[in-house]
């Protein structure tokens, strides 16, 4: 098997060496660069197996990458910053990012949180992974969900948690359960307000999905489900 290829994209010289230098130690390719247009235009070229992104570079700044590959790709990525406040976490989460390290960080505990982040991508690609319900399908290896015959467009963690909660039809989630099973996230206070945004995302993607027969349920003070069993 061939090694995954991560492309780092970090403006601090002493970091992009550490963090190659302990991820090549385990076997791992990478990929450097020190400002973002320069890491976005490698991504397109040759696209990796993950990507660690920095959000204050030059060029262009890690949202802005973030934003751009998840238009096109779901490939797994980290934000790694010095910012540390609950508002960029939510925003990190919102954008797509996979999870969240802070500076100063253990090398160690990256590399732990690289290795948690590409073991679930690979579980999630080789499961059985489409979900099917009255108008409507739900398909994680295609990245695609149809509702009423259409394709309806979706960035990747609003069909997660969509594909998530229909997989388990009936059974209740928090919203710490979603952003852990979703993001890899521990709760963090207000990052829980990310879980509901989505969920109105979806809902309004879906409207009218009731007279199907299912729907999801807000479930008070506790979180959500995938109601599969509406009275129509």
């Amino acid at each position: 098997m061939m090694a995954s290829t991560i492309l780092l994209a970090d403006d601090d010289l002493n970091i992009r060496t550490v963090v190659q230098l302990y991820l090549e130690k385990e076997g791992y390719q990478v990929r450097c660069f020190s400002r973002g247009d320069d890491a976005l235009n490698a991504f397109r070229r040759e696209p990796p197996d993950m990507v660690i992104l920095d959000v204050m570079m030059p060029g262009m700044d890690g949202w802005e990458v973030l934003k751009s590959i998840r238009r096109t790709s779901r490939i797994p990525i980290i934000m790694l910053t010095a910012k540390d406040e609950t508002f960029d976490k939510v925003l990190g989460l919102e954008l797509g990012a996979d999870d969240y390290i802070t500076k100063p960080f253990d090398s160690k505990e990256l590399v732990a949180r690289v290795k948690a982040v590409l073991r679930r991508t690979h579980q999630e690609e080789e499961s059985d992974d489409t979900v099917s319900f009255p108008a409507l399908t739900v398909s994680k290896k295609h990245f695609e969900c149809r509702y009423e015959g259409k394709i309806v467009e979706m960035p990747a963690k609003e069909l997660e948690v969509l594909y998530f909660l229909a997989s388990s039809p009936g059974q209740v989630f928090t919203r710490e359960q979603l952003l852990e099973q979703i993001w890899g996230y521990n709760y963090m206070g207000e990052s829980a307000r990310t879980v509901d945004v989505h969920i109105k995302r979806i809902r309004e993607k879906l409207r009218g999905c009731e007279e199907h027969g299912w729907m999801i349920r807000t479930v008070y003070t506790v979180g959500y489900k995938f109601d599969a069993d509406v009275k129509r």
